[in-house]
This record gives C-alpha cells, sequence and structure tokens, in this order.
C-alpha cells in the first residue's frame, strides 16, 4: 500500500525537490505552502506522515501545528518529522532532543538542506514506527 505524506512548507524550491526524492521513492505527497491550507488538508484526509517546517509566515507558526496535532485524537498518532533551518533559534539540539521537552512534541527532526539519503532514511523509520504503534494497539484491543 503506497504511504501519502504530507509537506506543510512555504518555500516552494524546496519543497520542490524534497517532494521529488518522495516521489521518485514510491510515496503518494501533497503539498500544502502555508498553515492554514495544511491544516485543511490534515483535516480533510489521512495521511501516514507529516512533513512540517517550523518557520512559516509570521514566524514559528509550525510549532502551532504540531501542537494542534499532539491535541487532535484523530491525528495526534500520525508520526511527524520536523524540517528546518531554525534549529537553534527555536531551542533545538541536533539530532532533535529539544531543550525544552513541552516546547513541541514531534517525532524526528532534520535540518535544511537534507540529504536525500537521510530524508528517506528517516522517513521509512517513521513509517516502520507508525506501523509498529499501529500492529501493537490492534494487539491490545484483541
Amino acid at each position: 500500500m503506497i504511504k501519502r505524506l504530507l509537506i506543510i512548507d512555504d518555500d516552494p524550491d524546496y519543497v520542490a525537490g524534497i517532494k521529488s526524492i518522495l516521489d521518485t521513492a514510491g510515496y503518494a505527497v501533497e503539498v500544502a505552502y502555508d498553515p492554514k491550507a495544511g491544516l485543511q488538508a490534515l483535516q480533510s484526509r489521512p495521511y501516514d506522515l507529516l512533513l512540517l517546517d517550523i518557520m512559516m509566515g509570521r514566524g514559528a507558526e509550525g510549532v502551532m501545528i504540531a501542537r494542534k496535532l499532539r491535541k487532535d485524537p484523530k491525528l495526534r498518532e500520525m508520526p511527524v518529522l520536523i524540517i528546518t533551518g531554525m534549529r537553534e533559534q527555536i531551542a533545538f539540539l541536533f539530532p532533535g532532543q529539544p531543550v525544552h521537552p513541552h516546547f513541541v512534541e514531534m517525532d524526528e527532526l532534520i535540518e535544511k538542506p537534507v540529504e536525500p539519503k537521510i530524508l528517506l532514511d528517516k522517513v521509512s523509520a517513521l513509517l516502520r514506527m507508525a506501523e509498529e504503534k499501529q500492529a501493537q494497539a490492534g494487539k491490545e484491543q484483541r
């Protein structure tokens, strides 16, 4: 089954590169170029993974999206890969350990520019982890 990914990022050139890498790897990739369109997409259809830029619009609008997802019972289990060029300004230490653990919940963080192999490895690992979580939850419900 083809995995559906959503990219929310306001940089069209960057998105085109990331989308191309993911398309070539066989993922079904959709794009939203602003937080509002991204939230609408997330509410309207299911995705297996969100790739989210932190710095959009008037500041760290990606943080708002990540926080909303974690409060939404329908969306909170979806893995989130944060891709950003703004690591130190948003209180992150690479490779994704937040200085303030409740600043924003995420599954993984990588810095721009992203190496294609690292991107594909992270996406694959997050999707596998989500599948294992779902399988475990299914077993517990039986």
